[in-house]
């Protein structure tokens, strides 16, 4: 399947993909897939349960292999941001919730200050809890924490999202919806999974189908 646009920001193109097709095992999880990303722009992966988003979003940040095709970003690895958030969160237990944010954030070559840090959880509500150690935290509290990342982020870079809206309640889920418009508007790129119908009209999302295979 090929899909292309011209994004909001013009014909920039951030990533290219072309002919991609995943494997797990000795399966084939979806028919070679084509699809592009321009600056400004968001992009919806869709399809059934075990058709393969998750994987198509871990080769497309490095952390696997493609069975065949061509993934094209428009700056060389040592300028590329990005961002990857899986389903774990990826938060330290023992750590505070500020502390944890930090790390996180530094990990990905950011060095923000406190300020930002703070108002970042609070954007998720998450402020109050600043100084909790994580293992006190509920399922959808850490998730809050771990999207915090996105709040404090400023440049436009490109996001790969997997299910970010598991375990949030209706107020996250319109907080995050706001960070991505953002995130958006400001030239910033979105690749993401999601089996909750996304709400966001302007720009509206580019939806890329994954299918089955076709046996021979």
């Amino acid at each position: 399947m090929a899909v292309d646009s011209v994004g909001s920001l013009g014909t920039a193109r951030q990533l290219s993909v072309q002919g991609l097709e995943c494997r797990r095992g000795e399966r084939s999880l979806f028919g070679a897939v084509s699809f592009v990303v321009h600056r400004g722009e968001i992009v919806w992966l869709r399809g059934a349960n075990g058709q393969g988003k998750t994987s198509l979003l871990r080769t497309l940040a490095g952390l696997s292999a493609p069975e065949a095709g061509t993934i094209e970003w428009s700056e060389p690895p040592a300028s590329r941001r990005l961002l990857y958030i899986a389903h774990a969160n990826a938060l330290k237990e023992d750590l505070s919730v500020t502390e944890s944010l930090r790390f996180l954030l530094r990990l990905g070559g950011d060095a923000p200050a406190d300020s930002v840090i703070t108002a970042s959880l609070e954007r998720f509500g998450m402020a109050s809890r600043r100084d909790a150690p994580v293992r006190t935290l509920s399922q959808g509290q850490r998730r809050r924490v771990a999207l915090a990342r996105l709040a404090a982020q400023r440049e436009p870079s490109t996001w790969l999202l997997d299910e970010p809206f598991d375990a949030l309640d209706a107020t996250g889920i319109e907080t995050l919806n706001a960070i991505i418009v953002e995130h958006a508007r400001r030239g910033g790129s979105i690749v993401m999974t999601s089996h909750v119908p996304l709400t966001i009209a302007e720009p509206a999302p580019l939806v890329v189908m994954l299918e089955s295979p076709v046996v021979a």
